[in-house]
């Protein structure tokens, strides 16, 4: 079964030269969060603080905050990329880290060969992927282009391509950062359905999006990070409303009941 654990979990990046200016700016607008001293007395970013939360099995939980508040930090810390400074960190299960849709693709080669190379940086094996080519090829809907190389490719048939090998694959632990956009309407109608169907192979999603109703179609929970704490947890409803006021509240509620009305069609 799939877990993950975190106790009074700090992240922090040491600043060594702490009388340049532009580099504290530089790291602060990089991690987002504020500037203090370790128990070491060294200067340090602090890019999350004191995070304790325990995801289970089924858990579908919706990350939201400002840029730079310290959403993609976590992402980091849950998927092992990051240790924490202070505190622990546990995580039990395959985890498959999406933050960047482009990781893992290569300019050179032709949008087949990329399908392999980015599952296998996915955790998938070279049989799996084979398996799946042809699936995913006719997801993209690139035709003849998968023959051609990436560079050819515009801004929208990468994120297709990179959506297709992403939506392919069934992790235990599915951790998102929202990388979606450059692509048509009818397609990204299309995407949203396949990362349905992923969430619901996945044993735990933390997704951490700007797009509240996004949040709505794939989490059941939202987490409100606020400058590298946790500042509340629980109903998608509640929390965003408590971060963006009642007229975003309302648009989560009326998602909500536009997927209900769906499903009683279904």
């Amino acid at each position: 079964m799939s877990r993950i654990e975190t106790h009074n979990a700090w992240v922090e990046f040491p600043i060594f030269d702490a009388k340049s200016r532009s580099l504290k700016k530089a790291f602060l607008g990089k991690a987002g969060g504020a500037i203090g001293r370790n128990p070491s007395d060294v200067v340090v970013v602090e890019a999350l603080r004191d995070i304790t939360l325990s995801l289970k099995e089924g858990d579908r939980i919706g990350l939201v905050g400002h840029n730079g508040a310290g959403k993609s930090t976590l992402l980091r810390l849950l998927s092992g990329i990051y240790e924490p400074t202070r505190g622990s960190a546990a995580i039990h299960g395959r985890v498959a880290p999406v933050f960047d849709l482009g990781v893992g693709m290569d300019p050179e080669i032709s949008g087949y060969e990329n399908i392999i190379i980015r599952g296998l940086f996915l955790g998938q094996t070279r049989k799996q992927m084979l398996d799946k080519v042809d699936e995913i090829a006719d997801f993209t809907e690139l035709g003849d282009y998968l023959d051609m190389p990436l560079r050819t490719y515009s801004t929208g048939m990468r994120v297709r391509l990179a959506m297709g090998v992403v939506t392919s694959i069934d992790p235990e632990i599915l951790l998102l950062d929202e990388g979606i956009g450059a692509v048509d309407a009818e397609f990204l109608k299309k995407a949203r359905k396949r990362l349905q169907a992923l969430v619901a192979r996945s044993g735990i999603l933390v997704f951490a999006s700007h797009s509240n109703e996004f949040l709505a179609q794939l989490c059941d929970t939202a987490m409100w990070i606020d400058h590298g704490t946790i500042r509340m947890q629980g109903e998608i409803e509640d929390v965003v409303r408590a971060y963006e006021g009642p007229d975003a509240a309302a648009h989560v509620r009326r998602t909500l009941e536009e997927m209900a009305a769906e499903e009683a069609r279904e």
